[in-house]
């Protein structure tokens, strides 16, 4: 096979390999299918032998790019074909753009960053096949001190305990905190639990002199601010 400049192209699994690269350079991400930007993470795990057959199935069992790399490893693991240092590489995919989107966050007041913060916290949860609580604690000029993971639950619930949160608080020196978690089904309004858990975290921080800016629930079809919502 030629490329149409008189060069002989290997039509097998290497020659695809090397032609997907290079329309990934020339265009983008953009210009490639889900199944495909998956190939290219794959490539670093398996280096010879065809795996479009193994995105494919990976993104037949998950439904997207971004829910694949989201899938828990256990998950991703019963796929055929997927060892672990495959999964290895698209978990470090995902690790790497919650890493990008985070560290905005570090260089100035959280508050001043709106919309990085939503894109930030899309970006780590709203792909989670089960829902997780996460915690921002801020310092005076609402700077981030520390993003840590709450707590990890089921499919529509995940425990939060406000006595835990502020006594972190207090170690962590925050003077504010803004929680975020996710709903897995898609729809982010909040449950009468969400509402009820927030008031109390809310009174409970209040006591001690910290401010509780806002609860985000992040979700594939949206957001919702409780402090825009006026639930807090």
């Amino acid at each position: 096979m030629y490329d149409g400049l008189g060069e002989v192209q290997d039509p097998g699994p290497e020659g695809h390999r090397q032609r997907l690269r290079r329309r990934f350079l020339a265009a983008g991400a953009d210009a490639l299918a889900d199944y495909e930007l998956i190939e290219l993470l794959l490539f670093l795990a398996k280096p010879r032998g065809d795996v479009k057959p193994l995105a494919k199935r990976l993104i037949a069992r998950f439904g997207s790019f971004a829910e694949t790399i989201s899938a828990e490893p256990a998950e991703l693991a019963k796929i055929d074909g997927m060892g672990e240092a495959s999964v290895a590489a698209l978990k470090t995919a995902k690790a790497a753009a919650d890493r990008l989107l985070g560290e905005p966050l570090l260089k100035r007041p959280v508050l001043s960053g709106w919309k990085q913060l939503l894109d930030y916290c899309h970006a780590a949860m709203a792909h989670e096949p089960v829902e997780v609580v996460r915690v921002l604690y801020l310092d005076k000029r609402n700077r981030l001190i520390q993003d840590e993971l709450q707590g990890r639950g089921t499919i529509d619930h995940t425990p939060l305990y406000p006595r835990e949160v502020v006594k972190r608080a207090l170690d962590l020196g925050a003077s504010a905190l803004i929680v975020v978690h996710n709903h897995p089904t898609g729809d982010p309004t909040p449950s009468q639990a969400d509402i009820s858990t927030t008031a109390q975290l809310k009174e409970a921080a209040a006591t001690l002199g910290i401010v509780l800016h806002d609860h985000l629930i992040v979700a594939r079809h949206g957001h919702v601010s409780f402090r825009s919502k006026g639930l807090l």
